[in-house]
């Protein structure tokens, strides 16, 4: 399978919805916030399959000590198949040596990120404000 993975802000709105509906996260029900905020993210990680948008990632970050990856998400029909690896590779890499690398991972996601490296943070315990119903 030929999927390009890039560090890419060349997105459109349409494809983004259709990832995050695809996907059941909530935040494809605002994308007047959505999209704003994946552009002002340090860094926008895509993957592609004939054009088509099939994963996207971001990263927050102070660009020194500490990054951030709220979003990861990979179209249900090629979930399984490398794509999330790739990209989390590719912001790994680009993160490598930062102090901390930080997510947040529930349901299946969790070992896949293990898999990765992450790690369960300490004795801490994950606390929001939450507008979402998605988790």
């Amino acid at each position: 399978m030929s999927v390009i993975v890039e560090i890419s802000k060349e997105i459109e709105q349409d494809e983004v919805i259709s990832l995050y509906r695809a996907n059941e996260w909530s935040s494809a029900e605002v994308p007047e916030k959505l999209i704003p905020a994946l552009l002002n993210s340090e860094t926008l990680v895509t993957a592609r399959k004939d054009g088509k948008l099939i994963g996207i990632g971001n990263a927050i970050s102070d660009g020194h000590l500490v990054v951030y990856y709220p979003h990861m998400l990979v179209d249900p029909n090629y979930q399984g198949l490398g794509v999330g690896r790739k990209m989390m590779e590719l912001m790994q890499s680009k993160y490598r040596g930062f102090h901390q690398q930080m997510l947040t991972a529930d349901g299946k996601a969790v070992e896949f990120y293990k898999a990765l490296g992450f790690e369960r943070a300490g004795k801490t315990e994950p606390m929001w404000v939450y507008a979402g119903n998605d988790h």
